[in-house]
């Protein structure tokens, strides 16, 4: 899929879009509304950033994710629901405007492969503490949304998925790119950790940032602290 050179930015607080992973969105900003309208009628893309820590004004960060509208519903009132599908990593080059709703020019931002038998190892052991986690407690895992709005058929809730189905979709990706994102988008749960994550694009230094923040989950949940 070719990828634009200018998209529109929604700066939110501790939001994270990975590539690969999906983000349910609820529209209701006069601006975002505007936006959603235009990118519907174009190339439906825009750019998901977090808003950078302890600024008062609108500064997203400038790594941030580019998204692809897969469903769009829309309200009487305005507003609209609808799920983003990340499609890369991008870099926020230049605010090209900021009315009526923000413009930037992006440039993609995409890890080399990777030969070393180090990163077999890493991510054998990002494996090892997902099992972990897994034993320590339930989690929302990305792909579940997908398809259950991707279906045409009615269904009585949401698909569930146990942590033994979770282990078996995560052996059978052979991309560290995406086990790095996805593990990330559904275990870390601190908004600075997964923007870390999303900012590094070398595979094993974000495979290494992902254990160590695996680690100390792990740990925190083992003491019994939900903080």
């Amino acid at each position: 899929m070719e990828l634009p050179n200018m998209v529109p930015v929604m700066t939110l607080p501790s939001a994270t879009l990975f590539p690969q992973a999906l983000l349910p969105l609820y529209i209701f900003e006069p601006r975002y509304r505007q936006m959603l309208a235009d990118m519907l009628k174009a190339d439906r893309m825009f750019s998901v950033a977090m808003q950078k820590p302890g600024k008062q004004r609108e500064t997203p960060c400038e790594v941030a994710g580019l998204g692809l509208i897969r469903v769009s519903v829309g309200h009487q009132d305005g507003t609209s629901h609808l799920i983003l599908q990340g499609l890369a990593r991008v870099e926020l080059v230049e605010t090209v405007r900021t009315k009526p709703y923000r413009m930037a020019s992006i440039r993609p931002l995409h890890a080399a492969p990777s030969t070393e038998a180090s990163t077999d190892a890493l991510v054998a052991k990002v494996h090892e503490l997902v099992d972990e986690r897994i034993r320590l407690g339930p989690f929302p895992f990305p792909f579940s949304a997908y398809k259950q709005a991707s279906s045409t058929k009615k269904k009585s809730g949401p698909p569930k998925f146990s942590g033994k189905d979770v282990l078996k979709y995560l052996e059978s990706l052979q991309d560290p790119d995406q086990i790095a994102d996805l593990v990330s988008c559904a275990l870390l749960p601190g908004a600075t950790e997964r923007q870390t994550i999303l900012e590094t694009v070398p595979i094993e230094a974000r495979l290494k940032h992902l254990i160590h923040f695996l680690m100390a989950e792990v740990r925190r949940l083992r003491k019994g602290n939900p903080s």
